[in-house]
């Protein structure tokens, strides 16, 4: 394995580990909003999506129907999205 594919290897889990993470984060306070018990902070909803998990937070707040009503979320989130993916068309393409 070259050193480039395993980079892209080690990239593709961090992203696909950081996404279930995310996705499951939403899961997990949908169900504690409901039973009223100690909820998942916001700040750490956006962290996750930051780090890379945004597609995981917005298929969450899709499947679950989680933070669907809160404009932080519903703008915020694909924000999130929008920037990672101008930042990586310009490291993709952009630095030839």
């Amino acid at each position: 394995m070259t050193g480039k594919t395993l980079f892209t290897a080690i990239v593709c889990a961090y992203l696909a580990v950081i996404n279930l993470a995310a996705f499951a984060a939403m899961g997990r306070d949908k169900k504690a909003a409901q039973r009223g018990t100690r909820r998942t902070p916001e700040r750490t909803l956006f962290m996750l999506a930051i780090l890379g998990g945004s597609p995981g937070a917005m298929a969450g707040m899709k499947v679950f129907r989680h933070k669907t009503k809160h404009r932080s979320f519903t703008i915020g989130m694909p924000l999130i999205l929008t920037l990672q993916l101008a930042l990586l068309s310009w490291f993709l393409l952009g630095r030839r």
